[in-house]
């Protein structure tokens, strides 16, 4: 793929979906990815709450989880907490040849997250041997993003957790990614307002495009 071109893609805007509709969903659609029957597409969604364990997951991370459903799932990575205000991605996209390094796709994904924040104002970073998004100063101590993924054949599933205006307090059931739960933030809670999720949606759709040059045919509310 050259500096100039662009795949052409689509957005499945789901709302809010339970994890586990929007998990069979991925794996079929990666299917009918891996065959051409459908373009690279991106899936925006906020799940109920639910916690997923990653390929890589420490027992120990699953601390109190009560009453919210706990997923394993084939993504890389530790334990994660899903929720409302949490906007979460699933890029499914054919790697093109010049595409496939792992650990570029996620530094791309952690770019996407870097540049949805500096649109609203805020100055997130990476932390080396830390997959995610992180703020604050000098030694980035809170956590705005989770990233996990898996890839089949060069397509790629599972993506982004972008913390919008997640209620912070059930982060408690889980050491998120390893961490302890105190390490969690928020757009809002670090921006001391609300945030809207449609225009935290279009931001991260915008920016998806231009850094990964997918070019956005088509936005639906069903595969």
């Amino acid at each position: 793929m050259g500096s100039n071109t662009t795949t052409p893609a689509r957005i499945v805007d789901l709302g809010t979906r339970a994890y586990h509709e929007v998990l069979l969903l991925q794996r079929d659609l990666v299917v009918a990815r891996q065959s051409g029957s459908v373009p690279d597409t991106l899936i925006l969604v906020e799940h109920p709450e639910v916690i997923t364990v990653g390929r890589s997951a420490n027992p120990d991370n699953l601390v109190a989880p009560g009453e919210i459903p706990v997923v394993p799932v084939e993504r890389g990575g530790d334990t994660t907490y899903h929720g409302p205000g949490q906007l979460v991605a699933y890029p499914i996209f054919a790697l093109e040849e010049s595409e496939r390094d792992l650990h570029r796709y996620l530094r791309n994904l952690e770019e996407v997250v870097l540049r949805v924040l500096r649109d609203f104002g805020l100055s997130g970073s990476r932390v080396p041997g830390k997959t995610g998004v992180w703020i604050g100063e000098p030694r980035a101590t809170r956590k705005l993003a989770s990233i996990g993924v898996a890839v089949r054949r060069w397509v790629t599933m599972h993506g982004l957790a972008l913390n919008v205006s997640t209620e912070l307090s059930h982060f408690a059931a889980i050491n998120p990614c390893g961490f302890p739960a105190h390490v969690m933030t928020s757009m809002s809670k670090e921006l001391g307002r609300p945030v809207d999720m449609l225009t935290a949606k279009r931001a991260l759709a915008k920016h998806l495009a231009d850094v990964f040059a997918r070019d956005w045919s088509e936005t639906v509310d069903t595969p």
